[in-house]
């Protein structure tokens, strides 16, 4: 009886827990679903596309695949930071459509208790606060939780979808 109490239990906390991919811009910790990150890759050479949106760092061609690339630093207006060891390109999918987010380090794959998850406060001020989904507390700090599917207007997801092919 107590072996299925336990797995009862484990049950029950998997669906309680986020799995985020954490990763950082600053000394900002954020979190994004796991279930919409395809991959994360090192920095690869960027080609910029001309009259893109200013926070489009241009493309790059992954495995036959042209990939819209942006930069979180410039779509939440945080300061200029040259690519180092650290920076990655995190490819996710956010309604069918594919790019690739410039963030200065990737952390680990968190899991977060639901139930630590609080909605941001009505007034945030700083980066980013209308794609704030959230703000979790884990270990003592917080962690930023976007919604991708707020980081970009209609137009500008139409955008990038032209800078999209196979």
């Amino acid at each position: 009886m107590e072996t299925s109490q336990r797995e009862t239990q484990e049950k029950k906390t998997e669906a309680d827990l986020l799995q985020l991919v954490g990763f950082n811009l600053g000394r900002e910790e954020f979190g994004v679903d796991i279930l919409m990150v395809q991959e994360i890759n090192r920095m690869l050479a960027i080609t910029q596309v001309p009259r893109a949106p200013g926070f489009v760092e241009g493309v790059i061609n992954l495995r036959g695949r042209v990939i819209p690339i942006i930069s979180l630093r410039k779509r939440f207006g945080l300061p200029k930071r040259e690519h180092d060891k650290n920076t990655r390109v995190i490819v996710v999918e956010i309604e069918t459509k594919t790019f690739g987010m410039v963030v200065d380090g990737v952390n680990e794959v968190l899991r977060l208790p639901k139930d630590t998850v609080e909605p941001p406060p009505p007034i945030v001020a700083g980066v980013g606060a209308e794609y704030i989904s959230g703000i979790g507390k884990l270990d003592g700090k917080m962690l930023i939780l976007l919604d991708l599917s707020k980081l970009m207007s209609e137009g500008e997801k139409e955008t990038l979808r032209g800078m999209s092919a196979a």
